[in-house]
């Protein structure tokens, strides 16, 4: 799997990310990073003619509103009309009714090509019961063995036709037949707001660019484990803060090449 990440920045997809405005800066700084053009519109007059100029569309359900949720229908059936590609990072499903009706009324309407969250939120859209705390996963979910979650992810893989990824401390990513898991990054990632937003356009990015989800999402998902790792350095006793860290992490996002990534990728396939 070679060339993933020079492809987006050979082709330098544009990618519409109606998002939170939590971390919309850090969204779009991550695109840039690895060299994709981030478009941030979620006024519904205009999300139509975005998304149609759009290589993949980024659908973040962080900061849900009625206006945004219009939006958000819109711009998905823009996309599905003109075969572009889709990502689902259902921020919080299972935290509210507003977030759990929105969630189920676009993943049964809309096709999408990866949806992403932790375990929590993929537990709840696959109709099972899953213990959300606010946008985080639940110590419980957490705890759950990687068979349990390859089985969630690849059911709901079947529901959707969505590649699925659920971020964790090991990465499950999986469609319908085959899983794989991850298992690079830091435990410092779960101490900044972000990282997970981050990681969907930066999903959204190397499916636009590349021809096969599966093998995108795995990369992607890679270079953000790996980009963590960098950022963190090489000594768990060297002082750093989370901010420091976030900072480090998207400057190493921009400095991830193709090399690197082969060379420090952790990816396994799961029988």
């Amino acid at each position: 799997m070679k060339n993933f990440l020079n492809n987006i920045r050979e082709k330098k997809p544009l990618i519409h990310c109606i998002t939170n405005y939590v971390t919309a800066n850090d969204v779009a700084n991550s695109l840039i990073g690895v060299g994709a053009s981030p478009i941030m519109a979620d006024e519904f007059e205009e999300v139509s003619d975005i998304t149609k100029i759009s290589n993949a569309l980024l659908v973040n359900l962080g900061t849900l509103n009625l206006r945004t949720i219009k939006s958000m229908k819109l711009a998905l059936k823009t996309a599905n009309e003109n075969n572009i590609i889709t990502v689902l990072d259902p921020v919080g499903v299972g935290a509210s009714g507003i977030r759990n009706k929105t969630a189920i009324e676009l993943i049964e309407n809309f096709k999408f090509s990866v949806i992403r969250g932790n375990i929590s939120e993929i537990k709840f859209l696959n109709g099972e019961d899953g213990v959300v705390k606010g946008v985080d996963a639940n110590l419980a979910d957490l705890n759950d063995d990687l068979n349990n979650k390859v089985r969630i992810a690849k059911s709901l893989s079947k529901k959707t036709g969505a590649v699925v990824m659920i971020s964790g401390k090991i990465d499950v990513i999986s469609d319908c037949e085959n899983s794989y898991i991850c298992k690079n990054g830091t435990s410092m990632m779960s101490d900044v707001s972000g990282s997970g937003c981050m990681l969907g356009g930066i999903v959204a990015a190397f499916c636009a660019a590349n021809d096969e989800n599966l093998k995108a999402s795995l990369m992607a998902v890679g270079l953000m484990g790996l980009a963590g790792e960098f950022a963190r350095g090489g000594s768990v006793l060297s002082a750093i803060g989370n901010f420091t860290f976030k900072n480090n992490l998207i400057d190493e996002i921009y400095l991830m090449d193709d090399e690197k990534l082969q060379n420090g990728i952790k990816i396994e396939k799961f029988y």
